[in-house]
């Protein structure tokens, strides 16, 4: 299942996602939902191979060198942190893996939330490399962001699991 989800997600952001720059700060990445979607038990030594695995077949495609590599490994390395602090108090004891079925659709927003502004955070002064272009880096963040969380958050419930196998006959 991650397997097809790794390939649907890196084809359907490099053949399609990749082609819409809209004056250049219009930059919707939803290859983020791989690591989105991990199971929330796993090691972190798989999370950041994960990440740092989808980032730098991105980044491949692009010809960026590490930049996408680079700031999905830093989104795999915050999202344990990221899934206590959108959660508080609640456990997990009864839920693998992050899905709409389980949590609710404001879990997923905040989760999404955090999980987007740390990676296009990343990526956008990585891709600068300098504090001289800063308004033009917080714009493409700040356009860039909403942008990708809806895009995410739309696929997510496009794609949302049937709450029940069971269907009557």
């Amino acid at each position: 299942m991650h397997i097809v989800r790794f390939v649907v997600l890196v084809l359907f952001q490099v053949l399609v996602l990749n082609h819409i720059r809209l004056g250049g700060y219009v930059h919707p990445y939803v290859y983020l939902i791989f690591v989105m979607l991990l199971p929330i038990n796993m090691p972190k030594w798989g999370l950041l191979l994960s990440g740092f695995g989808i980032g730098i077949v991105i980044d491949l495609f692009l010809g960026t060198p590490g930049l996408h590599a680079g700031a999905t490994t830093l989104m795999a390395f915050c999202r344990p942190g990221i899934i206590k602090l959108v959660s508080g108090t609640q456990k997990f004891e009864s839920i693998q893996y992050p899905n709409l079925n389980q949590l609710s659709g404001r879990w997923f927003l905040r989760y999404t939330l955090c999980m987007v502004v740390v990676h296009h955070f990343f990526l956008f002064f990585l891709e600068s490399f300098s504090f001289k272009l800063i308004g033009q880096i917080l714009l493409r963040f700040i356009i860039s962001t909403p942008i990708s969380i809806f895009l995410i958050m739309m696929i997510l419930y496009l794609f949302k699991p049937e709450r029940s196998k069971e269907k009557n006959l």
